[in-house]
C-alpha cells in the first residue's frame, strides 16, 4: 500500500499531496487456545498467552479453557466449537489422524525458524510424529517416578542400620533397594504401608520394560499384549513378589476408603508412583515432607510417561496466525512461565534445566528426577483404543494383584494376552462366512 502510494504521487499530472492521515486500524485475527487444567495451570497459561497479545500486531488469542481432557476432546469433534489451537495427549494422536483434526506443524515451524533438534529430544518429536511428519510440537514430557515420603522413607536412618540404600545422589535405584525401602516404611501397628502401585498396564509397564520384557507384541502396529512372554512374565513374578504383598501394600478395603494418593497425603503409605502434575497438590499438604526419585531398576532404566502436544485445527481460520502464536507459545520465555505453576516438565530442554522448573528451595529436593528419567521412557504404540483396551483387561490385572495364592503366572498373563487380542486384534466382520457359505459348511460336515 505504501509503495502504490508513492508511486502515485509521482504523477507529473497529479495535484498537490493530500494531507497525511493516521494509518487505519488493523483488524487483528481472533484465535482460541484450547487447555485443561487446574485454576493455577490455567492461570499459567492466560499469563503466557497476555504476554502474546502485547507484543502481537496481527493476532489476538484467547484462552479455551475444558475441565479435562475428555472435554476438550468432545470440542474437537464440533467444527463451531474447535480451538484453533490446542493441548493434546500423546495417546490422542492417532485418534486425531483418523479424524482428520490436526494440521502438521513441521512445515509452518521450520518456515518461522524453530530449531527442533536443539531444544527437543529425540523420543519427544518421536512421539508426535506420525505420516513422516510432526504433527504437533512436544509441549510437556514427563516421566513416571516414584514419589516417596522422606520421614517414611529416610535412606540416611536406612543406612545406619545397615540397609541397602542408593547412592549418595539418590535419584536412582535398583529393584533390591526399593523392595528394602518398601518394607523398612511399613509401619504395622500404624496401619502404616510401605508402597502402592496401581494394577494397570501403565503403572506396571516400567517394571515390565526394566525387566527386559515388552508391553505389546509389535511397536508400530500391535494385535495383542505380551505379558505371557517369558521376559514380561519374570519381570512381572519379581514385581509381584512386593507390589502384591499384604504386609507392605495398601489392602482393598483400604483403598475403597480413600486413594492412594490420599494415603500418601496422610502419611499412610510410605511410596506412590506418579507424574509432576501431582506436585503443586503434595506441596500443599501440612506436614508432608516428599521427594521423587526414578523407578526402580530391574535389569535396565526404564518408565513410561505422560506426553502432551500444541496442536493447530484442521479448518482454524487463519493457520499462518495460529503457527505464529505456536513459535510464541514455544518459545523459551512463554514455557517458563508455564513451568513456574510447577505442574509441567517442559519438552522444552533449555527450561527443563533452569530454576523456573527446577524450583530449588522447595520439593521434591530431587527435581532433575523427572528430566533425567525422559532418557529412560518407553513410547508405547499409536492406538486409539486404550481406553477400551485398560477395561478389557483391567479385572484380570486386579486379579493378579489381589488372588491370595496366585502359583501359575503363566495361566493369568496368557489369558489377559487373550483378552487384549479382542481390542486390539478383533474379527473383521467381513471374514465372517456368510449364511450360504455357512449351511455347505454344514452339507459337506454332514457328507
Amino acid at each position: 500500500m505504501t509503495a502504490s502510494l508513492v508511486l502515485a504521487g509521482c504523477d507529473g499530472d497529479a495535484g498537490p499531496s493530500p494531507e497525511p492521515t493516521p494509518d487505519a486500524p488493523v483488524s487483528k485475527a481472533r484465535l482460541t487456545f484450547g487447555v485443561w487444567g487446574t485454576e493455577d495451570e490455567l492461570a499459567s497459561y492466560e499469563s503466557m498467552v497476555e504476554q502474546f497479545n502485547e507484543t502481537s500486531e496481527t493476532s489476538r488469542v484467547v484462552v479455551e479453557p475444558y475441565p479435562d481432557r475428555d472435554a476438550l476432546a468432545a470440542a474437537l469433534t464440533d467444527e463451531d466449537e474447535r480451538p484453533d489451537v490446542f493441548l493434546a495427549s500423546r495417546s490422542e494422536l492417532a485418534w486425531l489422524r483418523e479424524e482428520n483434526l490436526n494440521v502438521p506443524v513441521d512445515e509452518l515451524l521450520d518456515e518461522r525458524g524453530v530449531a527442533f533438534g536443539d531444544r527437543y529430544s529425540r523420543a519427544a518429536l518421536e512421539a508426535f510424529s506420525a505420516d513422516r511428519r510432526l504433527q504437533c510440537m512436544p509441549y510437556g514430557i514427563s516421566p513416571m517416578v516414584m514419589f516417596y515420603n522422606t520421614e517414611l522413607v529416610d535412606f540416611d536412618r536406612m543406612a545406619e542400620r545397615g540397609l541397602d540404600v542408593p547412592t549418595e545422589e539418590r535419584t536412582r535405584w535398583t529393584f533390591d533397594q526399593f523392595e528394602e525401602a518398601a518394607r523398612f516404611a511399613t509401619r504395622k501397628r500404624r496401619g502404616i504401608k510401605g508402597v502402592h502401585v496401581d494394577p494397570t498396564l501403565r503403572s506396571l509397564a516400567p517394571f515390565i520394560y526394566s525387566g527386559g520384557g515388552s508391553l505389546f507384541n509389535d511397536a508400530e502396529d500391535p494385535t495383542s499384549l505380551t505379558l505371557a512372554d517369558d521376559d514380561s512374565r519374570e519381570a512381572l513374578a519379581r514385581t509381584l513378589e512386593v507390589l502384591r504383598d499384604p504386609t507392605v501394600t495398601l489392602s482393598e478395603e483400604q483403598l475403597a476408603r480413600r486413594t492412594p494418593l490420599e494415603w500418601f497425603e496422610r502419611g499412610r503409605v510410605g511410596m506412590i508412583e506418579g507424574y509432576r502434575s501431582m506436585v503443586p497438590r503434595l506441596r500443599s499438604v501440612p506436614g508432608l515432607e516428599f521427594d521423587v526419585i526414578a523407578m526402580p531398576i530391574l535389569d535396565s532404566a526404564a518408565t513410561t510417561g505422560d506426553i502432551t502436544g500444541t496442536c493447530i485445527a484442521e479448518g482454524a481460520e487463519n493457520i499462518p496466525a495460529a503457527a505464529d502464536f505456536l513459535v510464541h507459545a514455544l518459545s523459551s520465555e512463554a514455557v517458563s512461565e508455564v513451568a513456574r505453576a510447577g505442574y509441567l516438565v517442559p519438552a522444552n530442554q533449555d527450561v527443563a534445566l533452569t530454576d523456573d522448573f527446577l524450583q530449588p528451595g522447595r520439593e521434591p529436593e530431587h527435581a532433575s528426577v523427572f528430566t533425567s528419567s525422559v532418557a529412560a521412557m518407553r513410547i508405547p504404540p499409536l492406538i486409539d483404543v486404550w481406553t477400551e483396551l485398560d477395561a478389557a483387561v483391567e479385572p484380570t490385572l486386579e486379579e493378579m494383584f489381589t488372588v491370595p495364592v496366585l502359583d501359575d503366572l503363566e495361566e493369568i498373563t496368557t489369558r489377559i494376552d487373550e483378552i487384549s487380542r479382542t481390542v486390539l486384534d478383533p474379527p473383521d466382520p467381513t471374514d465372517a462366512p456368510s449364511d450360504g457359505s455357512s449351511d455347505d459348511s454344514s452339507d459337506d460336515a454332514e457328507e
